[in-house]
C-alpha cells in the first residue's frame, strides 16, 4: 500500500436486515483528497461515511486507516477515530456546557492536554472561523450556520489527519450555508483531507479534488468534478445530473 493513501476500502457491504445498504464498495482516498460523495437520496452515501469510523459496523469488507484494518475485531478503533473529525447534519453539541466547554472537553480527556492548551486552541480555531466573541455563550444562543462552524472547530480541536463531513449544510438556513462551505473551503486549501457526503453541487465541483457518484449501495461513477459533471459515462449518473443541475 502506497504511503499516500490514506483510507483504503476494500469491499465494503452493509445490510440491515434485507436491505443492502451498501453493496461492495472499494475506493483510496489520498493524503489531501477532497472526496466529495454525491447520489440520490438512500443511495447509502451516509452509511458509507459511517462506515469510515466504524459508527456503522460493516456487514463484509475491510477498512484501513494509515495501514490498519480498523474493521479487525482487536483494533481498537477508538485510539483511530480521534484522528478522524466528523461533523453531522445535527450539531450534537452540549446544550448544558459554553462554547469553550465543548471545543474543550475531549482534547482535555482524549488528547491529555492542559486546560490552558487546549484553551489556546480552541480560541486560535475559533477565530479562524470568525466566532471568538462568542467563546462563552450557549449552543441554544447561536444561529445554525454558527453552531455548524462551532461542530467544525470541534473536531478540528482534536487534530485530525481526515475530517468526515455528513450533509452538514442540509439542516441549515439556505442563507446560512455559504458560512459553512466557506470554513470547509479553507480546510480544503490547507490541504485537510476530507470526505465530504453533500447535496451542495457547486462545492463539489469548485472544492472536490473527485467526486465519487453513489446508487442502490454501489459506485457507479467517479472523476475529477470537471470530468464527472461535463462528460457523465452512465445513464443512471446522466439521468441524476439531469435533475438536479
Amino acid at each position: 500500500m502506497t504511503t499516500d493513501v490514506l483510507i483504503k476500502v476494500d469491499g465494503l457491504k452493509k445490510h440491515f436486515g434485507s436491505l443492502k445498504a451498501l453493496d461492495g464498495v472499494s475506493v483510496d482516498i489520498q493524503k489531501g483528497d477532497v472526496a466529495v460523495v454525491i447520489g440520490p437520496s438512500g443511495s447509502g452515501k451516509s452509511t458509507f461515511l459511517r462506515c469510515l469510523n466504524l459508527l456503522e459496523v460493516p456487514t463484509e469488507g475491510a477498512i484501513y486507516f494509515e495501514g490498519v484494518d480498523i474493521t479487525n475485531p482487536k483494533c481498537d478503533i477508538n485510539i483511530h477515530r480521534q484522528k478522524m473529525g466528523m461533523v453531522f447534519q445535527q450539531f450534537n453539541l452540549f446544550p448544558h456546557m459554553n462554547i469553550l466547554k465543548n471545543l474543550t472537553l475531549a482534547p482535555m480527556k482524549l488528547l491529555k492536554l492542559s486546560e490552558e492548551e487546549a484553551k489556546k486552541r480552541a480560541m486560535e480555531l475559533l477565530a479562524r472561523v470568525g466566532l471568538a466573541d462568542r467563546a462563552g455563550a450557549y449552543p441554544s444562543q447561536l444561529s445554525g450556520g454558527q453552531k455548524q462552524r462551532i461542530a467544525i472547530v470541534r473536531a478540528l480541536c482534536m487534530n485530525p489527519n481526515v475530517m468526515l463531513f455528513d450533509e452538514p449544510t442540509s439542516a441549515l438556513d439556505p442563507e446560512m450555508v455559504g458560512e459553512v462551505l466557506d470554513v470547509m473551503k479553507d480546510l480544503a486549501r490547507e490541504g485537510m483531507t476530507m470526505v465530504v457526503v453533500t447535496h451542495e453541487m457547486g462545492f463539489a465541483k469548485e472544492v472536490g479534488t473527485r467526486v465519487i457518484f453513489m446508487d442502490e449501495g454501489k459506485i457507479i461513477e467517479e472523476n475529477s468534478p470537471k470530468e464527472l459533471f461535463s462528460n457523465p459515462k452512465s445513464d443512471r449518473l446522466k439521468s441524476f445530473l439531469a435533475k438536479i443541475l
